[in-house]
């Protein structure tokens, strides 16, 4: 099995649970490839006896390992999305952070995972994920998210109308202070701390959730994954934000925004005892009662 591992930085309390992983691959370093900003910052602090191979970027890992393991919270998951892009990579995530939603690994959890995964006792679950089109490319060659892409207003005092279309055909002007359009995937982060739905990842939806609407009669709605939205936004200011999950850039009022599916899904690895009913119950403590 060859496995590609990603992070950034290294805190010395997960240390341990580091060496725990690579003790793991002991005997198989020639099998494995790590990032090398990871590596470097590691500096001597991993117990490889000899040098793994050492990658910055998709074309040195595609083709060339069987799985992508993300070492750290959710934050760092989702970088390692954009690392991996259309691939096809198998990806799994070790939460050394917080919630730890998409980084499904607990740190406790670290030697049995890798025992599973070697013994293929894991499924393969396909996440969609949304692309944005703008003039001139803003975000690069990655200009996908597979949580949401997010419209925020780029100062503290005024609001934003964001007038959206779906299929052609106007759906409403937003009068907010953002908003979110999000994969089933992205239905967990952002879209839920706005009042958004719990979507399964599996169904094939998007949803457009509005931040600190002014209108208390807006709320989310759900749309099938291959319609096609545009956004225009007007405010007071000259521009507004625009981020995919993680990556942020500031927009001129007169760009408009094209968001569809993307062409290509990211497989997420998830262990045969678990499923997104008992990560909800786990990490968001959905359903919690004292009757149960």
């Amino acid at each position: 099995m060859r496995i590609a591992l990603f992070g950034k930085t290294v805190a010395e309390n997960t240390l341990p649970y580091i060496r725990e992983l690579f003790s793991k691959f002991s005997l198989d370093y020639d099998k494995i490839f790590i990032y090398r900003p990871f590596f470097e910052n590691l500096a001597g602090k991993g117990e490889f006896r000899h040098d793994p191979h050492l990658y910055t970027s998709k074309s040195e890992i595609r083709g060339k390992v069987d799985f992508l393991i993300s070492i750290g919270g959710d934050g760092t998951m989702l970088d390692a999305v954009a690392l991996v892009g259309d691939s096809g990579i198998p990806m799994a995530g070790i939460n050394l952070g917080h919630l730890g939603f998409l980084s499904s690994i607990s740190k406790e959890e670290i030697g049995s995972a890798i025992d599973a995964i070697q013994e293929k006792k894991y499924v393969l679950e396909r996440r969609t994920l949304l692309m944005l089109e703008t003039p001139g490319d803003l975000f690069g060659e990655f200009n996908f998210a597979m949580n949401d892409l997010t419209v925020n207003k780029s100062d503290a005092m005024s609001m934003l109308t964001i007038k959206t279309w779906i299929n052609g055909e106007f759906l409403n002007a937003y009068w907010a202070d953002g908003l979110i359009v999000s994969t089933p995937t992205g239905s967990t982060a952002y879209s839920l701390s706005c009042t958004g739905p719990i979507i399964t990842p599996d169904s094939e939806t998007m949803v457009i959730t509005p931040i600190a609407s002014h209108n208390l009669t807006v709320r989310p709605i759900v749309l099938r994954d291959d319609s096609i939205i545009r956004i225009r936004v007007e405010g007071k200011g000259d521009d507004y934000l625009v981020s995919l999950d993680s990556r942020m850039v500031r927009v001129n009022n007169r760009v408009e925004l094209i968001i569809r599916k993307a062409g290509f899904t990211i497989n997420l690895l998830r262990l045969n005892e678990k499923n997104f009913f008992s990560t909800m119950r786990e990490k968001l403590n959905w359903g919690l009662d004292i009757r149960n």
